[in-house]
């Protein structure tokens, strides 16, 4: 069949395997690039199929020699379409990563469950014997307790309304979006579904397996923003989600002392994922510090993002480049006063009107294409994708 996108407002409903591939080889080519860096070579990330978890697994593979075990909850082909982008983005990550000589094997489930906890472990047991750092990168909106509680995520404020213009991918257009206060249920459920608990489950899993070797490091994925985006982010559900994450790594940094590791939180720069280009209004504001920051030559890509991570903010020549509060800072040039300040101008202009000519709204459209394989230099999306052949194809 032809494969042509299928946008829903900021949510891409099908994605291309063959473009996906060439995302990934694209992510490939940048970290060799860049050079080879020094960095653990036994990994699991649990989140690995997108964003910053696939970004990790690249980066670590191609750049440092890293084995990789990923672990994610992706679908593959059927009667209902050709699957998601990250079925794809595990197959090809696992191809190249083999052609490499390296480990690059996945695990599909539930990462919340104690079913893939265990299936985890029994693979590092196999394949690895220990890892020496484990990312956490989970994205999720749904979370299933062990009791069976099915528990959802919400994106709401946690004091006033806030109103503003947000960014409709679907129609290329800005239009107003809301965010309603959230019940204090709401509140707990987002916490419990993208806070620290899980990362903290799957730790003390890993110990008490010996699946952690001396001096073994993990970190988590975090955003806090400019003040602009408070209302939206840090003082929002997501936000207190953030802060337990936070929180949660100084209890799970504890608990390492004894084999001399550390946990650490990563607070990244804003980038375009799938779960970023869903947050009401924050695209807005995305769109804007992209077309400030590469202006002047500082924008990241996730690729860039977490080479730099590991290459020179964790496992570079200083060591850990943290600050006061042990965040591993990947926002510095974002929020740099210079940036904020152009950033801050260019925003309070923007208006449906005239918004194309203030902010890279097509450079982030066409990285949020990218994430399901469209749009992609080299791919011949005319052609007809062979989905019966790709449906052999495994993980």
């Amino acid at each position: 069949m032809i494969i042509q996108p299928q946008i829903q407002g900021c949510v891409a409903r099908n994605c291309h395997p063959i473009g996906c591939r060439a995302a990934v080889q694209q992510q490939i080519a940048a970290v060799r690039a860049a050079g080879a860096f020094n960095a653990p070579r036994r990994v699991l990330v649990i989140g690995a199929s997108s964003g910053f978890g696939l970004a990790s697994r690249i980066a670590l593979t191609f750049g440092a020699g890293a084995d990789t075990i990923g672990i994610s909850l992706e679908r593959g082909p059927s009667e209902k379409g050709v699957g998601s982008a990250g079925w794809y983005n595990n197959i090809w990550f696992r191809e190249a990563a083999e052609q490499e000589g390296r480990l690059g094997l996945n695990l599909i489930g539930d990462a919340f469950s104690d079913t893939m906890r265990q299936q985890a472990i029994a693979a590092i047991r196999e394949h690895l014997g220990q890892v020496d750092l484990v990312v956490y990168s989970l994205a999720s909106g749904l979370r299933i307790l062990a009791d069976g509680t099915q528990v959802r995520s919400t994106l709401k404020t946690t004091g006033e309304p806030f109103s503003g213009l947000g960014y409709d991918i679907e129609h290329d257009a800005l239009v107003e979006q809301s965010l309603a206060p959230a019940s204090e249920q709401e509140i707990r459920d987002t916490v419990s579904v993208m806070g620290g608990d899980d990362w903290q489950l799957w730790m003390q899993a890993l110990a008490e397996a010996d699946c952690l070797a001396r001096g073994a490091q993990t970190v988590a994925y975090s955003y806090i923003g400019p003040e602009s985006t408070y209302p939206l982010y840090r003082d929002g559900t997501i936000g207190y989600a953030k802060e337990h994450l936070h929180a949660t790594a100084e209890a799970i940094n504890l608990q390492l002392a004894g084999i001399g590791g550390h946990a650490w939180v990563s607070v990244c720069k804003a980038l375009v994922t799938k779960a970023s280009a869903f947050i009401p209004v924050l695209p807005v504001y995305l769109a804007v510090l992209m077309q400030v920051m590469k202006e002047e030559g500082s924008h990241e890509g996730c690729i860039e993002q977490m080479r730099r991570l590991f290459a020179e903010k964790m496992f570079g020549a200083q060591g850990v480049v943290a600050d006061g509060q042990r965040l591993i800072r990947m926002d510095d040039r974002e929020l740099a006063p210079a940036v904020q300040a152009a950033v801050d101008a260019l925003w309070r202009q923007v208006t449906p009107e005239n918004f194309h000519t203030l902010g890279d709204f097509a450079g982030l459209r066409a990285d949020f294409l990218a994430l399901n394989g469209f749009g992609l230099e080299g791919v011949d999306y005319g052609a007809a994708v062979a989905v019966a052949e790709l449906a052999a194809l495994r993980p």
